[in-house]
Protein backbone atom coordinates (compact mmCIF):
# COMPACT_ATOMS: atom_id res chain seq x y z
CA UNK A 1 0.00 0.00 0.00
CA UNK A 2 1.07 3.36 -0.79
CA UNK A 3 1.14 6.19 1.84
CA UNK A 4 0.50 9.61 1.18
CA UNK A 5 3.44 11.28 1.63
CA UNK A 6 3.24 14.77 4.29
CA UNK A 7 3.59 17.09 1.51
CA UNK A 8 0.18 15.68 -0.25
CA UNK A 9 -1.50 15.71 3.38
CA UNK A 10 -0.69 19.45 3.97
CA UNK A 11 -1.87 20.19 0.37
CA UNK A 12 -5.12 18.81 0.92
CA UNK A 13 -5.61 20.10 4.26
CA UNK A 14 -4.27 23.75 2.99
CA UNK A 15 -7.39 23.51 0.34
CA UNK A 16 -10.21 22.75 2.66
CA UNK A 17 -9.15 25.69 4.72
CA UNK A 18 -8.75 27.37 1.60
CA UNK A 19 -12.71 26.32 0.52
CA UNK A 20 -13.71 26.98 4.24
CA UNK A 21 -12.50 30.52 4.22
CA UNK A 22 -13.40 31.11 0.35
CA UNK A 23 -17.49 29.62 1.59
CA UNK A 24 -17.32 31.74 4.75
CA UNK A 25 -16.55 34.48 3.09
CA UNK A 26 -19.39 34.05 0.31
CA UNK A 27 -22.00 33.39 3.12
CA UNK A 28 -21.30 36.91 5.16
CA UNK A 29 -20.62 38.42 1.41
CA UNK A 30 -25.08 36.98 0.98
CA UNK A 31 -25.91 37.65 4.57
CA UNK A 32 -24.40 41.74 3.96
CA UNK A 33 -26.08 41.81 0.50
CA UNK A 34 -29.71 40.33 1.85
CA UNK A 35 -29.54 42.88 4.57
CA UNK A 36 -28.30 46.07 2.14
CA UNK A 37 -32.11 44.75 -0.26
CA UNK A 38 -34.23 44.65 3.07
CA UNK A 39 -33.12 48.50 4.76
CA UNK A 40 -33.54 49.90 1.27
CA UNK A 41 -37.24 48.24 1.04
CA UNK A 42 -38.02 49.15 3.65
CA UNK A 43 -37.57 53.08 3.33
CA UNK A 44 -39.64 53.19 0.12
CA UNK A 45 -42.88 55.39 0.78
CA UNK A 46 -45.40 52.85 -0.95
CA UNK A 47 -43.60 49.91 1.13
CA UNK A 48 -45.38 50.97 4.72
CA UNK A 49 -43.04 48.29 6.76
CA UNK A 50 -42.16 50.14 9.78
CA UNK A 51 -43.37 52.21 12.10
CA UNK A 52 -40.51 55.16 11.12
CA UNK A 53 -42.21 55.48 7.84
CA UNK A 54 -45.67 56.23 9.09
CA UNK A 55 -44.48 57.86 11.76
CA UNK A 56 -42.65 60.02 9.14
CA UNK A 57 -45.36 60.50 7.10
CA UNK A 58 -47.92 61.36 9.53
CA UNK A 59 -49.18 65.39 8.97
CA UNK A 60 -46.98 67.49 11.82
CA UNK A 61 -45.04 64.86 12.78
CA UNK A 62 -43.27 66.48 15.78
CA UNK A 63 -46.04 67.50 16.88
CA UNK A 64 -48.20 64.18 16.40
CA UNK A 65 -45.19 62.50 18.26
CA UNK A 66 -45.01 64.53 20.92
CA UNK A 67 -49.01 64.68 21.61
CA UNK A 68 -50.49 61.56 20.02
CA UNK A 69 -49.56 58.38 17.83
CA UNK A 70 -49.27 58.30 13.83
CA UNK A 71 -51.94 56.75 12.17
CA UNK A 72 -52.85 55.19 9.28
CA UNK A 73 -56.34 56.33 8.30
CA UNK A 74 -58.48 54.46 6.17
CA UNK A 75 -61.36 56.37 4.52
CA UNK A 76 -64.06 53.76 3.18
CA UNK A 77 -67.43 53.98 2.39
CA UNK A 78 -70.46 51.63 2.60
CA UNK A 79 -73.75 51.33 1.02
CA UNK A 80 -76.68 49.14 1.74
CA UNK A 81 -79.73 48.44 -0.56
CA UNK A 82 -82.96 47.15 1.19
CA UNK A 83 -84.78 45.64 -2.01
CA UNK A 84 -82.83 43.54 -2.38
CA UNK A 85 -80.00 43.54 0.39
CA UNK A 86 -77.10 44.11 -0.51
CA UNK A 87 -73.91 45.54 0.31
CA UNK A 88 -71.26 48.27 -1.48
CA UNK A 89 -68.19 48.70 -0.16
CA UNK A 90 -65.94 51.82 -1.85
CA UNK A 91 -62.04 51.10 -2.50
CA UNK A 92 -60.18 52.42 0.82
CA UNK A 93 -58.19 55.55 0.17
CA UNK A 94 -55.34 55.16 2.60
CA UNK A 95 -53.45 58.53 4.15
CA UNK A 96 -51.58 59.52 6.43
CA UNK A 97 -52.99 60.69 10.33
CA UNK A 98 -52.36 61.77 13.87
CA UNK A 99 -54.13 61.09 17.13
CA UNK A 100 -54.27 63.26 20.21
CA UNK A 101 -53.98 61.92 23.37
CA UNK A 102 -57.40 63.46 25.13
CA UNK A 103 -55.37 65.40 27.37
CA UNK A 104 -53.65 67.43 23.98
CA UNK A 105 -56.89 68.39 22.86
CA UNK A 106 -55.80 71.97 23.74
CA UNK A 107 -53.20 72.15 20.63
CA UNK A 108 -56.50 72.15 18.38
CA UNK A 109 -58.49 74.67 20.66
CA UNK A 110 -55.77 77.09 21.01
CA UNK A 111 -55.50 77.37 16.92
CA UNK A 112 -59.35 77.53 16.56
CA UNK A 113 -59.43 74.12 15.09
CA UNK A 114 -62.31 72.75 17.13
CA UNK A 115 -65.09 74.48 19.20
CA UNK A 116 -65.05 73.95 22.94
CA UNK A 117 -68.77 72.44 21.81
CA UNK A 118 -67.05 69.66 19.74
CA UNK A 119 -64.58 69.02 23.00
CA UNK A 120 -67.34 68.54 25.24
CA UNK A 121 -69.54 66.56 23.06
CA UNK A 122 -66.29 64.21 22.04
CA UNK A 123 -64.97 64.43 26.14
CA UNK A 124 -68.79 62.86 26.99
CA UNK A 125 -68.25 59.84 24.98
CA UNK A 126 -64.88 59.44 26.35
CA UNK A 127 -63.33 60.04 22.96
CA UNK A 128 -60.57 61.46 21.32
CA UNK A 129 -59.79 63.47 18.34
CA UNK A 130 -57.68 62.16 15.15
CA UNK A 131 -56.83 64.47 12.32
CA UNK A 132 -55.59 64.28 8.54
CA UNK A 133 -53.84 67.22 6.72
CA UNK A 134 -51.79 69.22 8.55
CA UNK A 135 -52.51 71.70 11.19
CA UNK A 136 -51.48 74.75 8.82
CA UNK A 137 -53.75 73.05 5.97
CA UNK A 138 -57.40 72.65 6.59
CA UNK A 139 -57.26 69.27 8.85
CA UNK A 140 -59.53 67.30 8.42
CA UNK A 141 -60.58 66.50 12.28
CA UNK A 142 -63.09 63.67 13.97
CA UNK A 143 -63.86 62.63 17.23
CA UNK A 144 -62.73 59.08 17.48
CA UNK A 145 -64.13 56.11 19.51
CA UNK A 146 -61.27 53.95 20.53
CA UNK A 147 -62.00 50.06 21.08
CA UNK A 148 -61.08 47.80 24.04
CA UNK A 149 -57.81 46.86 23.98
CA UNK A 150 -58.62 43.56 25.09
CA UNK A 151 -61.14 42.58 22.69
CA UNK A 152 -57.77 42.70 20.29
CA UNK A 153 -57.25 39.65 19.25
CA UNK A 154 -54.05 40.58 17.91
CA UNK A 155 -52.64 40.78 21.36
CA UNK A 156 -53.53 37.45 22.14
CA UNK A 157 -51.38 35.24 19.83
CA UNK A 158 -48.72 33.38 21.44
CA UNK A 159 -45.09 34.92 21.77
CA UNK A 160 -46.44 38.37 21.10
CA UNK A 161 -45.98 39.63 24.71
CA UNK A 162 -48.19 41.56 26.68
CA UNK A 163 -49.16 45.49 25.27
CA UNK A 164 -47.33 48.78 26.15
CA UNK A 165 -49.29 49.99 29.39
CA UNK A 166 -49.49 53.20 27.62
CA UNK A 167 -51.89 51.63 24.50
CA UNK A 168 -55.03 51.14 26.50
CA UNK A 169 -55.33 54.61 27.69
CA UNK A 170 -54.89 56.80 24.92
Amino acid sequence: MKRKSTADASKSSAFNSTTLAILAGVFILGIGVGIGFSTTANSSIENVASREVIDRSAPNPDICAQYGASAIVSDTRIFVTLNPFTVYVTQPRMQPGCVLRSNNWAILESRKLVTSEQVRECKNRMNTFGYTNTLENSPQIDCLYQTDADKNRFFNQPGTGAPPAETGKF
